[in-house]
């Protein structure tokens, strides 16, 4: 007999309501649950918002890479984040959120292995609903 009992599934809304700006607060600055969560839901609810902003996988996976060469406060302050105006706009605080907490470098690492596992999210958002056509 399972002890476990099931865990309630989340829909994408209610991953999309999640508070990204919070679960990178917390989550980037110390392993635990709080990392676990925003690497599972977190980046969940990130992928789902910014795919229905139409925001591409390797616009994203750019960005990590910007994060891993100059620093999530770095990226932060860039003019332009997305080629999405709605899309920067939603993702800065973010970043800005990331930003207060991140310690150069191991902060840094974190937030943009963050920012790949929403680009792959989104990959295989649309992969999937490619393949249901």
């Amino acid at each position: 007999m399972d002890s476990n009992p099931p865990r309630p599934t989340k829909t994408d809304d209610d991953c999309a309501r999640l508070d990204t700006a919070r679960m990178l607060r917390y989550g980037v600055p110390a392993e635990g649950p709080h990392r676990t969560a925003l690497f599972g839901d977190g980046a969940v609810g990130a992928a789902v918002v910014l795919d229905r902003l139409g925001v591409l996988p390797r616009s994203v996976a750019f960005l990590a890479e910007v994060v891993r060469s100059g620093g999530v406060r770095y990226a932060a302050r860039l003019p332009e984040l997305l080629p999405d105006p709605a899309a920067t706009d939603t993702l800065r605080p973010w970043l800005e959120a990331a930003g207060t907490v991140a310690r150069p470098v191991v902060g840094d690492e974190t937030t943009a292995r963050w920012l790949e596992s929403v680009a792959e999210l989104i990959g295989l958002r649309r992969t999937s609903r490619a393949r249901g056509r």
